[in-house]
């Protein structure tokens, strides 16, 4: 009988989740499963690093939330800002108001990276459509040098790192708009946070992409897709926000892409890098999400990670 090989050690791969795993997309909502329970429940589960989530479900204090989380053995890899930085000059002001508090939160809770997700192109709630689903070249030119901008402002003030996040119905989705980002803007000022779901979402493969442009990974978001769901999704034309209730973002490792082959191809990037498990959920069972955190991270370890 031939032993079973060990599975690689993930050395340089950190492992966290997030309060997305449990169903919370926003600061308030009585859907969402209470912070303390969150985050009694990702302890329990076998994390140690989690992301801030929605400024404003966690306590905003860095007092409290420090000693929130250390008491459980939880540290921060992030927090996550919501930009529109395609519509120009006229908005800057009010997102750096909306970035500043967020990295000032995140600089105290001693992490190094700040999530940036473009606005919607579409409500993820409603699905009525806000804006064209496509940018004009001004619009693109527009958000590769605002985000320049915020990458160069958020590291000289706050000492943190920006990685953008490819999103479903955001115009940074598709594999032809990542690149299109990443070839128009200063690797030295922005980074990428690949999530492997809505990258799959929107027909990207991780691995390649991983194997393409290395060096622009600077973090990872763990997520599948149901590709039963996503083909029904895709041929109606249905909303991000109705996709998720209706189950496109699985438990892994049912659905795609694979996340060994993924994690494996960022270990050869031979950097430290944070993978954080991102199932969307939102809205879901309160009792829901904590057998699913704990049989994810098992799924990880079997991985090596």
């Amino acid at each position: 009988m031939t032993p079973l090989s060990p599975q690689p050690s993930l050395s340089r791969i950190r492992i966290g989740s997030a309060p997305d795993s449990w169903g919370v997309w926003f600061p308030d909502d009585p859907a969402q499963v209470p912070w303390q329970r969150f985050l009694d429940e990702v302890a329990q589960s076998g994390y140690e690093w989690i992301e801030l989530g929605p400024y404003g479900y966690l306590p905003t204090d860095p007092a409290v939330l420090t000693e929130e989380t250390a008491r459980r053995g939880l540290k921060v890899s992030a927090g996550t800002v919501f930009t529109g930085l395609h519509h120009g000059e006229a908005v800057w002001e009010k997102t750096w108001a909306h970035v500043a508090d967020i990295a000032a939160l995140t600089q105290a809770m001693g992490a190094s990276h700040l999530v940036v997700i473009p606005s919607f192109w579409r409500d993820d709630k409603t699905g009525e459509v806000l804006e064209p689903s496509t940018l004009t070249p001004g619009q693109w030119r527009d958000l590769t040098s605002l985000t320049e901008r915020l990458g160069r402002e958020v590291r000289e003030r706050y000492g943190l790192r920006i990685v953008v996040h490819p999103h479903a119905d955001t115009h940074v989705d598709t594999e032809e708009n990542v690149v299109r980002l990443l070839d128009g803007t200063d690797p030295d000022l922005v980074s990428l946070c690949l999530d492997t779901g809505h990258y799959a979402y929107c027909g990207g493969d991780s691995v390649k992409l991983i194997e393409t442009y290395g060096e622009r990974i600077g973090y990872l978001h763990l997520k599948q897709v149901d590709p039963e769901v996503l083909a029904d999704v895709r041929a109606k034309g249905t909303p991000f926000g109705p996709a998720v209730a209706q189950g496109v973002m699985c438990e892994p490792p049912s659905g795609v892409p694979e996340l060994g082959p993924v994690l494996e191809a960022a270990q050869r990037l031979d950097v430290d890098l944070f993978a954080i498990v991102e199932q969307d959920m939102y809205p879901c069972e309160p009792d829901r999400p904590l057998p699913i955190a704990v049989r994810t991270r098992a799924f990880l370890r079997s991985c090596g990670a």
